[in-house]
């Protein structure tokens, strides 16, 4: 069975129906345990919307899971993150067990509402991540999550009274605070891909700075760099900040004025030339980013040489 169209979720209460699950005992939160989950396919491949967060660790045998246009096994411990709206697909093969290992933590933004997670909750990059970019983890981390959404669920499997809400955002933010810890961990340890990511950023901008491209089209998007290097712009940005202290764009710009250094103190040019072949409208742009990198304005700097 193959389905083009996707499912879509608007709340936890359909996507439990679905999933042949009891009704959830809150309708804004819900863990469900993946091995009492029924599969909407026994074959094929099937793409679900969630109107609502989830935060998935997942081992899947024989089966991928599909994010965006990014296919991963889940053989392993995984953990990802889907914000609202997001596309998330599943295929499944004759020789896939049906019924997945792990949880998945459901969270309607409707139940964040009035607490500090409903605004802090967009600033977690990996919700941003593909499939590709999940967070793989260690025994140990693996244990210390599954405790976490132990709690979570003993708290709205409770009595819910008026500090229920309170006690599961914390979990929930102690949970986001671990991941963010496992990924800057991840990107330490799996040094050998992220430095090839590395790699294929320099050579990419080496080459866009080398070809005239910056002069008609200006500097490259955070996301035709992402696009480029097929991974996501927020997994772009988070292994540089790990890897140099820097955000995508920041990087971008140190790289821009080391080539505006270059041009300085070793052609002819006028300042007005170069800021228009690095890709600036107006120089007045150029020379205040160059004197924020510097301290000296393009003209002091390039007296600097005489």
């Amino acid at each position: 069975m193959n389905s083009h169209r996707p499912l879509r979720f608007k709340t936890i209460t359909e996507y439990h129906r679905a999933a042949g699950l009891p009704k959830p005992e809150h309708p804004l939160i819900s863990l469900v345990r993946m091995d009492m989950v029924t599969p909407p396919i026994t074959e094929g491949s099937i793409n679900l919307i969630f109107d609502f967060y989830s935060i998935s660790l997942k081992r899947v045998y024989n089966g991928k899971f599909k994010y965006g246009q990014q296919a991963s096994d889940f053989d392993e411990g995984v953990l990802f993150f889907m914000a609202p709206g997001q596309v998330f697909g599943i295929e499944l093969s004759k020789e896939t067990r049906h019924r997945p290992e792990g949880w998945m933590i459901l969270i309607h933004p409707d139940f964040l509402w009035n607490t500090t997670l409903a605004k802090t909750i967009k600033q977690y990059e990996f919700f941003s991540y593909s499939v590709n970019e999940a967070l793989y983890l260690s025994d140990k981390e693996e244990m210390m999550l599954n405790s976490i959404a132990n709690h979570i669920e003993q708290e709205y499997h409770a009595n819910i009274d008026r500090f229920s809400q309170n006690v599961i955002v914390a979990q929930l933010e102690l949970l986001l605070t671990y991941a963010e810890r496992f990924y800057q961990r991840q990107f330490i340890t799996r040094k050998i891909a992220s430095h090839e990511i590395l790699t294929r950023l320099e050579d990419l901008l080496s080459g866009y700075f080398s070809s005239g491209a910056l002069a008609k089209e200006g500097l490259p998007s955070v996301t035709y760099i992402a696009e480029t290097l097929n991974i996501s712009p927020g997994y772009l940005s988070g292994l540089l900040k790990s890897l140099t202290g820097q955000s995508t764009q920041q990087h971008l710009h140190d790289k821009l004025i080391e080539l505006a250094k270059e041009k300085l103190s070793t052609t002819n040019l006028s300042v007005s030339q170069i800021a228009y072949e690095l890709g600036f409208e107006h120089l007045q742009s150029f020379s205040k980013l160059f004197k924020t990198k510097t301290n000296l304005s393009p003209l002091e700097f390039r007296h600097s040489f005489n």
